[in-house]
């Protein structure tokens, strides 16, 4: 019974030397191996590794997928004008070099707040750069891309590798909401009124050149019009004369019935003249000539 105690004491002894002897690593992570509180080797390769049994050597684990730093409150930073904003921001990163990490850092659960940190200076450095209508209006992306190459170069002396930095939230404080409130209120009339400005002069240069157009295009067709009658007149007068050359007592006679027809329009007309007038010439006699 001695005998088999004992090797089933050695047995177990063992096993939990093996097993303290054995650790495993996968795909998702890093194990950092540490000999008598000294960093002695990094394993990147998934699978079944050895180690000595405690307190010869311990293992850490770092993560090595990308990870996402999202500050939970949003932090004040000042502007050019000395006026607060509040910005909220989020960073995605990964350890690249887990030896240089744990060095720089200090310990594997510290790499999120010394990133946290050069987050927050990179933002203060540039937001510092800029005004409260410029950042929230038209220089927003451009800030947040110089805060990413900043916080990427900062970050690669921790091992790190910052994929991407973006700035969910650009706020004012109360106070200085108003005053920009106020400010874009005034920028707004302004642009209104120079607009109003600008559509007037237009609007006028268009009446002008519309009357401008109006007159040359009635005084061309005047000028065609009054070509046209003279035309007109011109060959009217040449057929009356064509006529009264073929025919003039004919073209005498037409024009007596004209006379008459225009004399005596109504039957109320009186016309008080000699009998023997050249005017009752062809009442008198309306067959002579041909």
């Amino acid at each position: 019974m001695t005998r088999l105690l004992s090797i089933l004491v050695v047995l177990v002894l063992a096993v939990m030397l093996l097993t303290s002897s054995l650790f495993v690593v996968d795909q998702h992570r890093y194990a950092v191996v540490y000999a008598l509180g000294e960093l002695n080797e990094v394993v990147r390769e998934p699978g079944l590794h050895f180690k000595l049994p405690p307190p010869f050597q311990n293992v850490v684990y770092l993560d090595k997928r990308l990870q996402t730093l999202d500050t939970p409150d949003d932090d004040r930073f000042l502007t050019q004008e000395k006026k607060d904003l509040l910005v909220d921001a989020f960073v995605k990163w990964r350890i690249e070099d887990p030896r240089q990490y744990l060095v720089a850092v200090g310990g594997a659960d510290r790499g999120g707040d010394r990133i946290a940190q050069i987050v927050h200076t990179a933002l203060s450095a540039e937001i510092g750069k800029y005004g409260v209508h410029e950042i929230v209006s038209d220089q927003r992306e451009q800030i947040g891309q110089a805060v990413l190459a900043r916080v990427a170069a900062d970050a690669r002396r921790l091992g790190v590798t910052v994929a991407d930095l973006r700035l969910k939230r650009v706020d004012y404080v109360e106070p200085v909401a108003q005053s920009v409130l106020e400010r874009m209120k005034s920028e707004r009339l302004r642009q209104a009124n120079d607009l109003r400005a600008t559509g007037t002069a237009e609007a006028e240069q268009i009446r002008a050149d519309a009357e401008r157009q109006r007159v040359v295009i009635l005084a061309d067709a005047q000028r065609q019009a009054a070509t046209i009658q003279g035309e007109g007149d011109a060959k009217a007068t040449q057929i009356y004369a064509d006529s009264f050359g073929k025919n003039p007592e004919f073209y005498r006679f037409y024009r007596s019935l004209e006379a008459y027809r225009a004399t005596f329009s109504k039957r109320s007309d009186v016309l008080v003249l000699d009998s023997n007038s050249e005017f009752f010439k062809y009442f008198k006699s309306p067959g002579n000539g041909k």
